[in-house]
């Protein structure tokens, strides 16, 4: 049954708006009026965006957290045995946004209308990527939608559980780095000219190290502004160069070389390409479907390339295992539980496996990464303190020394 969103009087004279479902607006007017609403406005709700619905469709509805939890809850209303549109009804229900319960009256409405749930999802592209829609549309066609939509779920909580204790681990270095940088651009641009302006007044030579102090000093002062808007450009400039394919997957080639961070970025990728790899075929995607999507889900450009030619040796007849061993980019731990996974045909159980070790490795190394880089980034800040006062005060020192 179609979806009308409304917005009518109540007996007080104060406008009211909703969702309510008919066969037609006139039933849905009629529908109104028995509940003693005065209908102003009644309009379909499709997943087709209109001109007023274009800026609805436009902004995200769901996040990463609430994306993961509304799955959670279609997978045990779908998975208790309630039929699939009753499910969607329940959640528009109890959906407290209203738009996202505008959303899921929209794929209500779809399903409804003889649409499968995979190809109403892929309607609002936004909210479900081409991962979500080719695992709910394997569960639908495999008659285990509750089953996948609960492994989805887990997926979904999985790899937002890594992101953030990714950011976590590396909050606090990138605070104490801002926090540090503020401080000596404060003393070098306004502390240091303040205090050195009484020794240079005295007009006697100053030490090496006040004299390189009081220019930068001046360099921060006169010119700090350029640099700012130097680096701003640069930044500007990159993101433009980064949109063509061939300097993206150079930038994301050596960025894998550099000493921690690529090692980070190529774990993380890799833990996200055996664990998407692993949901598809466990929900019974074909091999090459699911390749080209996991694929795709991979930010690095360059082992998004190794992933696709990779795809191209299966397509040949190649065993996953060897064709992702042939890709040096990808670490040799998924190519061994592949290679295992095919031998012993449990595929989608070792790919999670790896990826599961692979998430631990990364999460370790960043811990890590983060434990070394607190009291580093502590002396570094000391030091530097050091070395504007050592060049404040070694001219007072020099003083007392001509007044004896």
């Amino acid at each position: 049954m179609p979806a009308y969103k409304y917005e009518a009087l109540n007996d007080a004279g104060r406008n009211s708006s909703g969702l309510i479902e008919a066969d037609n607006p006139r039933a849905a007017r009629a529908a109104l009026r028995t509940r003693q609403l005065v209908p102003l406005s009644v309009e379909a709700v499709t997943a087709q965006p209109t001109t007023q619905s274009s800026s609805f469709m436009s902004r995200r509805v769901f996040n990463t957290t609430s994306r993961a939890v509304w799955t959670r809850q279609l997978a045990g209303l779908v998975g208790s045995g309630l039929p699939l549109e009753r499910a969607l009804s329940v959640l528009a229900d109890e959906s407290e946004a209203p738009r996202q319960r505008e959303l899921v009256s929209q794929l209500k409405a779809e399903v409804n209308a003889g649409s499968p749930f995979a190809r109403a999802l892929a309607q609002a592209p936004r909210e479900f990527d081409a991962v979500y829609c080719a695992v709910v549309a394997a569960g639908e066609q495999s008659g285990a939608l509750g089953i996948v939509l609960d492994k989805l779920a887990d997926d979904l909580e999985e790899r937002q559980a890594l992101k953030s204790k990714l950011i976590g681990a590396m909050a606090y270095p990138a605070i104490v780095s801002l926090i540090s940088m503020a401080i000596v651009l404060f003393l070098t641009s306004y502390v240091v000219p303040q205090i050195a302006s009484v020794f240079t007044s005295s007009k006697q030579a100053l030490p090496l190290l006040t004299v390189t102090m009081l220019a930068v000093s001046g360099f921060v002062r006169h010119w700090g502004w350029l640099a700012i808007l130097l680096l701003i450009a640069a930044g500007a400039g990159l993101q433009v160069m980064l949109r063509g394919l061939m300097f993206r997957e150079r930038f994301d080639a050596g960025w894998l070389r550099l000493p921690l961070i690529g090692r980070l970025a190529r774990g993380y990728n890799a833990a996200r390409f055996a664990g998407t790899l692993a949901m598809l075929a466990g929900a019974g995607v074909p091999i090459l479907k699911a390749l080209q999507t996991a694929a795709e889900t991979l930010s690095n450009a360059a082992m998004r390339k190794d992933a696709l030619e990779a795809l191209v040796l299966v397509r040949e007849g190649a065993p996953l295992g060897s064709a992702l061993a042939d890709k040096k980019r990808f670490p040799g731990l998924l190519a061994m539980f592949a290679r295992l996974g095919e031998q012993t045909g449990q595929l989608p159980q070792m790919l999670d496996r790896a990826a599961r070790q692979l998430s631990n490795e990364v999460q370790r190394r960043a811990m890590t990464a983060a434990t070394l880089l607190e009291p580093i980034l502590i002396v570094a800040m000391g030091a530097v303190v050091l070395v504007i006062v050592l060049s404040v005060m070694l001219p007072i020192l020099q003083m007392n020394t001509w007044v004896k």
